[in-house]
């Protein structure tokens, strides 16, 4: 398709998910749950702005409502630049290798385009850890009617996280720059700690507010 993916139906892009195209896939599909996430918030604080009996919060939500729109705008160039790296990525494969030199010319394309392809879904994962600071900020500041979404946004925010760092993995696992691989492997550890706790905290804000 000719179309960007943020400029697709959802018909389309799940047509073209399900199809035998190598995109979209899913490192979009962890940038695009990103941007569901950012959503959720967005549509949260914007229900929430306004309302007299939330008040006292107006600023502090109107500031994770500016932080949720642009990771939502990220999250969606995040999906279209994956599907970029990947075409690179192929037609860096399909380089002639019938001399040395060009053997030599292809491995080296190859081995960039596919550095490339590691930090798109690596932007992914550090973008959604920061919406789950902004999940926690607002699961006591909104009504409890709507305070779900902010569950549910936080568990795709973590998913995101996980399925964007399975993507990068994928990638380093052909790369043979051990300085990079070696980098970027601490910082998805960096990215992974705390995570399962973070996203607990919310659930259990969430669950409380629903049970009350």
């Amino acid at each position: 398709m000719s179309d960007t993916i943020n400029q697709q139906s959802l018909q389309a892009f799940l047509d073209a998910l399900a199809s035998n195209a190598p995109t979209p896939g899913g490192g979009s599909v962890a940038a695009l749950s990103g941007a569901m996430a950012a959503g959720l918030l967005s549509m949260v604080c914007s229900l929430t702005i306004g309302k007299p009996q939330f008040a006292e919060f107006e600023e502090e939500v109107r500031g994770v409502h500016e932080q949720s729109e642009q990771l939502r705008a990220t999250f969606q160039q995040l999906a279209q630049d994956d599907i970029e790296a990947f075409a690179h990525l192929a037609a860096a494969y399909k380089l002639p290798r019938t001399t040395d030199a060009d053997a030599a010319s292809r491995k080296a394309a190859i081995q960039k385009v596919t550095r490339e392809a590691a930090d798109v879904p690596l932007r992914t994962a550090r973008a959604a850890a920061n919406l789950l600071p902004l999940c926690t900020v607002l699961a006591n500041r909104c009504s409890r009617l709507i305070v779900s979404d902010v569950g549910v946004a936080a568990l795709l925010a973590h998913a995101t996280v996980r399925s964007a760092l399975l993507n990068v993995d994928i990638n380093l696992s052909s790369l043979e720059d051990g300085i990079y691989v070696r980098e970027t492997r601490a910082q998805m550890e960096d990215l992974t700690v705390g995570l399962e706790e973070e996203t607990e905290g919310v659930m259990q804000m969430v669950r409380s507010r629903i049970n009350q």
